[in-house]
């Protein structure tokens, strides 16, 4: 088969839009969450990721805040720690542009 060749394919394929293109600012704390091994302690998160913004409810806060108000400090699972994060920024719809 040469690179010529027309196979339609490019036809059948649709193209889907995904969302309607407002930006929504911050990191998800799944992303943050996803990039780490566990089990991690608070302050090693904190290195590492400390100063990335994270999505809330009320727009953007650094992770560093938002794990002030978190009393663990030591997390066993990536759960575990999503689960500290959503208790203290709540868990409603992120807010967008």
């Amino acid at each position: 088969m040469s690179d010529d060749d027309d196979t339609g394919d490019e036809e059948a394929t649709p193209t889907v839009q995904l969302g309607d293109g407002r930006a929504v600012e911050g990191a998800p704390i799944a992303r943050v969450a996803a990039r780490l091994t566990w089990p991690q302690t608070k302050s090693d998160i904190l290195e590492k990721f400390g100063d990335t913004d994270i999505r809330t409810p009320d727009g953007p806060e650094s992770l560093a805040t938002i794990l002030e108000s978190v009393e663990d400090t030591y997390f066993d699972r990536r759960q575990t720690f999503v689960a500290a994060v959503r208790d203290v920024v709540g868990r409603e719809p992120v807010a967008t542009e």
